[in-house]
């Protein structure tokens, strides 16, 4: 079976958003390959390669056919009851329904009949032809660009192929200059998009070019005609992939076993703004190392995208790379003109540093009471005094109280680099420049680490504060904040979440469950409250329900079943520290195969003790027990459950919940021979307390009955 030619569209555009382009690339490529799918035109076989580079978005899509095959078509018309009259002509109704589909009356006995609903319908069998790749290209072209994930739109003036030459205007990403349009050799004349027509020529590298413009023969030798003759590398990770092949070339020949700093995002970037990268080793004054190198890292990264070179014990070397565009016989004058560059900002970075020491950290906190961190909340200052109000609290129920003055300390200067020249000039290093001010007023390390770890975890697997310190106020700091922002019903809603209350609130779990905390979330939260004042509500119920539904998530992320998670959270578990273990328990508790009859009967016992009038107490008159089977299963309670609790006193849960699967020999005979309901008061209130025995006794790890199938 032969195939079809290649498909290949590009739109050359003007220089694209560097952090966007990834997936701008990706989105383009993907929806022309659903759209033509979709049309018929590209089978599941069809192949797609991506381009995307500075100044192009394209797709090479393989096997794609010149026009779609046709279909068999079945619409239904209408009822037979309006359609032919009662001697079986057509009806005007039918006539003109066909008249619209291009047919006629000839076609009526070939009409089928079948069953629609309660009706009988008429049904039209006709053959649709398939769409042409011209015309549906078009349509998948309008949608690609459609759907393109822009992250700002922006207008221009169409110079051509419009209405109003320089007044008709159009919205895209960045200006549009060109289209290609190639299926094989052939050229789709009749594509149009952005006011641009195709045709079968592109443009290469800005200034090493061989040719311009370029001319694409063929759909298959797009990429190889841009590398070679336009010095370019259309494909967004072949170019990444040259990237790290010479940046790790580049750091070899440096010597000493330096490496460029390992950066996705860094890099993701910076394949973006080249079409042919070539790297350069540059270097700065060592006078400038003496600024902590996070810093220095930081201004090279963020402000000229270079790649730090760092020795082997990951300190800061005075070296760094640079991705450039062109490729100079002579590289000299871009090196240099590189390091003229970055001289100034490593200059106002060691400045920065060099002013900010002039002042103690304890002579800033004053400062923080003119710093407004919300309108309801109060100041810094204010915050400030609340989080060593919630960390002295914290420490108290940790018994950490020797620990009290490095928490108050680190608590109380906690946020004084945040009105630092350098914090000031970057934010990202909050924490960090706290920490090396802290240790220039001689503070003690366990205070300096604190000041810069209580902001951790900072995202998603980020690392724990180091020490018991940092734990306590990093604790306290985000219980503040979900503490007010919840009290002020300042909530997250949908994507929204301003003050990343969601990530606190992980943060948070984290620190409980990794640190192994014996705190209890409630008493926790609510000893948050007298911090505030009369600022805000006690809104810890929500919060509460907030922090477990975060928990839920985590735990099913993490590889939990969703019953297993609910099993054991229905109860609230207060030592978050705990809910692993338990969970483990009830995963093993499961596949023993007394489990699903266990948990069945706890169920039907739940369901029975919320029928009971009024609460039911776990207390059983072993004279009221008549049947036998009644009194073989509170023998087997007195046998198993001392000892099913002494394992989960001892926190050994796995063993208490098999040592609970003993029960299900004696379960299943009281459910089969015994009335729970009896006719005598006493009779029925001393079961429904066996059972509520029973109950206590199973559920203190987790819902057994939640392993039911719903």
């Amino acid at each position: 079976m032969t195939s079809s030619p290649n498909l290949l569209v590009e739109l050359f555009v003007e220089e694209l958003p560097p952090k966007a382009l990834k997936k701008l690339g990706d989105a383009f490529a993907q929806v022309l390959l659903q759209q033509l799918r979709a049309q018929g035109l590209a089978g599941d076989g069809s192949q797609l390669t991506a381009y995307a580079s500075p100044r192009r978005l394209a797709a090479l899509i393989t096997d794609v056919l010149p026009r779609a095959a046709d279909k068999q078509v079945s619409q239904k018309l209408m009822p037979v009851a309006v359609g032919l009259s009662a001697d079986g002509q057509p009806t005007p109704a039918l006539l003109k329904k066909l008249a619209a589909l291009g047919a006629d009356a000839s076609v009526v006995p070939q009409l089928k009949r079948a069953q629609d609903g309660k009706a009988e319908a008429l049904f039209y069998d006709s053959t649709a032809a398939g769409v042409s790749l011209a015309e549906g290209l078009q349509k998948a072209l309008t949608e690609s660009i459609a759907k393109l994930p822009i992250p700002k739109v922006m207008t221009y003036q169409l110079e051509g192929n419009c209405e109003l030459p320089g007044w008709s205007s159009v919205q895209f990403v960045r200006p549009a200059h060109g289209l290609v349009a190639l299926h094989g050799t052939e050229v789709l004349l009749s594509i149009e998009a952005l006011g641009l027509k195709a045709g079968n020529t592109t443009h290469g590298h800005r200034f090493e070019a061989l040719v311009d413009p370029l001319v694409i023969t063929d759909a298959d030798s797009y990429a190889k005609t841009l590398a070679e003759q336009g010095a370019v590398i259309a494909s967004f990770d072949e170019r990444k992939a040259e990237i790290v092949r010479q940046l790790q070339a580049a750091a070899e020949r440096v010597g000493g076993g330096v490496k460029p700093i390992d950066d996705e995002a860094l890099l993701d970037e910076v394949t973006a703004l080249v079409e042919r990268p070539h790297v350069l080793v540059c270097a700065f004054e060592k006078e400038f190392l003496g600024v902590p190198q996070e810093c220095l890292i930081l201004t090279m990264k963020a402000n000229q995208k270079y790649f730090p070179l760092l020795a082997a014990d990951g300190a800061l070397t005075n070296q760094f790379l640079v991705v450039s565009n062109i490729s100079p016989a002579d590289a000299s004058a871009v090196t240099g003109g590189n390091e003229r560059v970055v001289r100034p900002r490593l200059a106002d970075a060691k400045f920065f540093f060099d002013q900010d020491r002039k002042k103690t950290l304890a002579s800033r906190v004053e400062a923080l009471d003119k710093v407004v961190y919300h309108n309801k909340l109060g100041t810094q200052g204010e915050r400030v005094q609340r989080v060593r109000a919630i960390a002295k609290s914290i420490a108290q129920q940790l018994g950490a109280t020797q620990l009290g003055k490095q928490v108050d300390q680190a608590a109380q200067l906690a946020k004084t680099d945040l009105i630092t020249d350098m914090v000031g000039e970057f934010p990202e290093l909050q924490g960090t420049m706290g920490r090396y001010y802290a240790l220039n007023d001689q503070l003690d390390a366990a205070v300096a680490d604190a000041i810069e770890d209580h902001y951790k975890p900072r995202f998603a697997g980020d690392v724990l504060p180091r020490g018991e310190v940092g734990v306590i106020v990093a604790l306290a700091d985000k219980l503040e904040t979900l503490v007010g922002m919840f009290g002020i019903g300042n909530l997250p809603t949908g994507d929204r979440d301003p003050f990343a209350l969601r990530r606190h609130a992980l943060g948070v779990i984290r620190m409980l469950v990794e640190k192994d905390l014996p705190l209890d979330l409630d008493t926790l939260l609510v000893s948050t409250l007298p911090a505030f004042g009369d600022k805000i509500e006690d809104a810890s119920a929500a919060l509460s329900d907030f922090i477990y539904d975060r928990l839920a998530g985590s735990l099913r992320e993490q590889g939990f079943g969703a019953q297993e998670v609910e099993a054991v959270l229905a109860y609230r578990p207060q030592r978050l520290a705990d809910v692993q273990k338990r969970l483990e328990a009830v995963r093993a508790f499961a596949a023993l195969p007394e489990a699903p009859a266990l948990a069945a009967a706890n169920k039907r016992v739940g369901n029975i003790l919320k029928k009971a009038d009024g609460p039911v107490r776990a207390r059983v008159d072993e004279a009221l027990l008549q049947e036998q089977a009644e009194k073989d299963l509170f023998a087997a309670l007195q046998t198993v459950a001392p000892k099913a609790d002494a394992q989960f006193a001892e926190g050994d849960y796995t063993a208490s919940l098999q040592t609970l699967a003993a029960l299900r020999t004696p379960v299943d005979a009281f459910f089969e021979h015994v009335m729970v309901n009896a006719e005598h008061p006493a009779l029925k209130a001393n079961r429904l307390g066996l059972l509520a025995t029973l109950h206590e006794a199973m559920n203190r790890i987790a819902d057994l009955s939640r392993l039911v199938a719903a």
